[in-house]
This record gives C-alpha cells, sequence and structure tokens, in this order.
C-alpha cells in the first residue's frame, strides 16, 4: 500500500478552518500518510504556534516556516521538495477530506499503471453544510483544455511530479491546472475515483465563492492550455471562454477536405412560428447561408413519396453541391444514413436530422478539425430546441 504525502500550503487561513483541515487529515481511515505543511509567512502569529503545536503531537505532521512570502506556486514547490510519500496529495489549508479519501485513493493505485488519480467533491457553504456535489466523468483530456473540472482531490505519484518539474512559476492561480495538464500528458492511466472526497470551503476570498475573487488566475490558465497545444502540437488559439474558468480552443483545420452532409427525409413539412416550412429546405439554407465552410455536398437521401417541390426548392437552394439518393421501401433511419455515406464523396460525413438548423457560424470547422485529431474517431455537437434548451 503506498503512502501518502498530503501537501498543504496555509497563509492567514480562519483558524476553524485550518484546525478542520488538520483533523481531517488526522482522522483518516488510512493511517500511513504524512502531511506536510508549509506556512506562506502568514501574518498572524497564532498560524505558525498552531502549526508547531500540531506537529509536536503527531510526527507525521512537517511543517516548513518561510521567512518571505513566496505566493502560492513557491509555497507549493517547498512542500512538494519535503515530502517523501509514494504518492502526494493536495490539500487547501481551509478544506476538508472525508476520512475515507487516502484510503479509496490508495485502492486506485492498486493498479500499478495508475500515475494520477482524481475523485469527486463538493462545497461547504458558509453555514457548514455540505452543497453542489460535483459527479465528475472519467478522464477527459478534452474537457481538461476546457476547464480544471478534476480540481479538488487530485493525487499524483511524486516520482511522475518531479519528473515534470513540479509547481511553474508564473501560473499562480491556476498552478493545479497546469500540473494536471502536464501530469496526464505523461501519466500511463489516470483514474478517477467516483466518490465525494473532499469538500471545498466557500470562504468569502475563495473562487469557490466567487470566481471573480482571482481574475489573474484565469489568464495563467489560459496560458497554461496554450501551452499544452504548443506542446503536443494542436494548431490552435486558446482564449477565455464564457464563463470564469473556462477557455475556448480554437483548432484551426488542416486543409480544405470536402465535408459530405448526408440528411436523411420524407421532405416534411409544418407550421413553425406561423409560417409553413419545409424542413429539410431550411435545414441546408441556414448551412448555405451562414456556414464559414463552404467545401461542402449535400446528401439528401429521400424517400419516393418526398414533396417534389421539396426536391426543387433544394435544387434551387444548393445547387450543384446538392446528391439526391432515393431510397426505396419501409423507413429505416439507419439504412437510411448508411444509403448516404456510401453514396456521399467526402473525407468526412456530417449526420443530420432534417429538422436541424445551424446556429454557430463555425460549427463545421470546429466539428472537423476535432475529427481531423489522429486520437479522435468522431465528433458531435451540443443541439438545442427552439426554446433554448438543450436537447
Amino acid at each position: 500500500m503506498p503512502r501518502f504525502s498530503v501537501l498543504t500550503t496555509v497563509c492567514d487561513p480562519p483558524r476553524d478552518a485550518l484546525l478542520e483541515c488538520l483533523a481531517s487529515v488526522r482522522h483518516q481511515t488510512l493511517t500511513d500518510w504524512e502531511h506536510v505543511i508549509v506556512n506562506d509567512r502568514s501574518t498572524d502569529a497564532w498560524v505558525a504556534e498552531e502549526l508547531d503545536r500540531a506537529a509536536s503531537s503527531d510526527r507525521r505532521l512537517i511543517v516548513v516556516h518561510r521567512d518571505r512570502n513566496g505566493g502560492i506556486v513557491a509555497a507549493s514547490a517547498d512542500a512538494l521538495a519535503a515530502a517523501r510519500g509514494e504518492i502526494v496529495a493536495l490539500l487547501d489549508h481551509d478544506d476538508v477530506l472525508d476520512p475515507a479519501a487516502l484510503e479509496s485513493m490508495s485502492a486506485a493505485y492498486d493498479d500499478a499503471l495508475v500515475d494520477v488519480a482524481y475523485s469527486d467533491s463538493d462545497l461547504i457553504r458558509p453555514d457548514g453544510r455540505y452543497s453542489m456535489p460535483f459527479f465528475k466523468p472519467d478522464f477527459s483530456p478534452e474537457r481538461l483544455r476546457s476547464q480544471n473540472y478534476v480540481t479538488h482531490f487530485t493525487t499524483a505519484r511524486r516520482a511522475l511530479m518531479t519528473e515534470i518539474g513540479g509547481f511553474r512559476p508564473g501560473f499562480d492561480g491556476s498552478q493545479d491546472h497546469d500540473l494536471v495538464l502536464r501530469l496526464t500528458e505523461r501519466a500511463r492511466k489516470v483514474a478517477h475515483v467516483p466518490h465525494v472526497l473532499y469538500h471545498w470551503r466557500q470562504s468569502p476570498a475563495s473562487v469557490a465563492s466567487d470566481p471573480t475573487n482571482k481574475p489573474y488566475a484565469y489568464e495563467n490558465g489560459r496560458r497554461a492550455v496554450q501551452e499544452q497545444c504548443d506542446r503536443l502540437g494542436i494548431a490552435a488559439s486558446v482564449a477565455l471562454g464564457r464563463f470564469d474558468g473556462c477557455y475556448r480552443v480554437h483548432r484551426v483545420v488542416v486543409g480544405e477536405p470536402l465535408v459530405s452532409v448526408v440528411i436523411p427525409t420524407r421532405g416534411a413539412q409544418g407550421r413553425v412560428w406561423g409560417c409553413e416550412r419545409a424542413f429539410v429546405v431550411d435545414a441546408v439554407a441556414t448551412i448555405e447561408r451562414d456556414s464559414t465552410y463552404r467545401h461542402l455536398e449535400y446528401v439528401v437521401v429521400h424517400d419516393a413519396d418526398t414533396p417534389r417541390s421539396v426536391l426543387a426548392a433544394l435544387d434551387r437552394v444548393a445547387g450543384s453541391r446538392l446528391r439526391l439518393v432515393p431510397f426505396a421501401g419501409a423507413f429505416n433511419f439507419s439504412a437510411k444514413v448508411n444509403l448516404g455515406a456510401v453514396k456521399s464523396r467526402g473525407t468526412h460525413l456530417l449526420l443530420l436530422n432534417d429538422d436541424t438548423e445551424l446556429i454557430a457560424r463555425d460549427s463545421i470547422e470546429v466539428l472537423l478539425a476535432h475529427a481531423q485529431m489522429p486520437d479522435v474517431a468522431m465528433a458531435g455537437a451540443k443541439v438545442l430546441f427552439s426554446d433554448g434548451t438543450l436537447q
């Protein structure tokens, strides 16, 4: 069973919160651990006194007092340098571990190939109640580039953390995101432990309480993601996302491959917002009118009873890009898609229902750029109902 080094940097925390943090490690069901605590020159004298008192009563506590305040990255680097355990676990000075946190994480490392493991988490409200559990997906490098969804509770093999250089200066506020990006690039396996093992406190100054408390962190996070793209050879520019702590990776399409838009239809029509509409015609028309990607063909697989007026309207909208493929037999959506794929000439297929419309003008480029990645077999988009809710 591996030994854990729990790393905590401390700088002027609330007294009760710090004591709860220390107690949550002390009361772990797994007893073979060390708690490395770096006091980053807290201005309140009680912090050093409390830490020294705790260390004197439990030899598993290692307390380092910095002679000057260096910030979160410098203090974290000192904590990592002092660690001796096989597995490193990150714990903020005002947060709390579930009593079974280390034991649960230890089980993940029974797989000798696991180099990084993370758990689900929740928030501690100001009234002390637990709320907003975050049940995370299994490891997704793409989501990690969009946001640090791994965050708490993160653990990793100390040898790998040392190998990649640990915490990097210049990424304060997003140092953990930068660290996890680099760890998971090199990890043999990344494990998700599907239990809430970490309670993140919503203190007034924390990001958990108000994301605007550390605005510099988001620019540092953007740089961390951009640097990963550069390291991995992903041709992309990274921008701040719509929400704090989220990022948008704008990939570049390689070349201009032909995309075959395959749309099965029987030419259904209906009244939408007071207007009579042929759905498949509108689906093609919105792409023709709004899409910024132009190297397209439309492979419309239609039933024998599709109105001739609908087919004529498609011809007017799409012109030479249109390929009409007749389908005979009972309705079978999959068979129609397969027939459309066979009749397509493009290197990539875009499969659409006939009652969809393009919203974002660069949608096809975004999907295509993802699909061109060597480890991606297919890419999908978020689809909305007409009222804006998620379909």
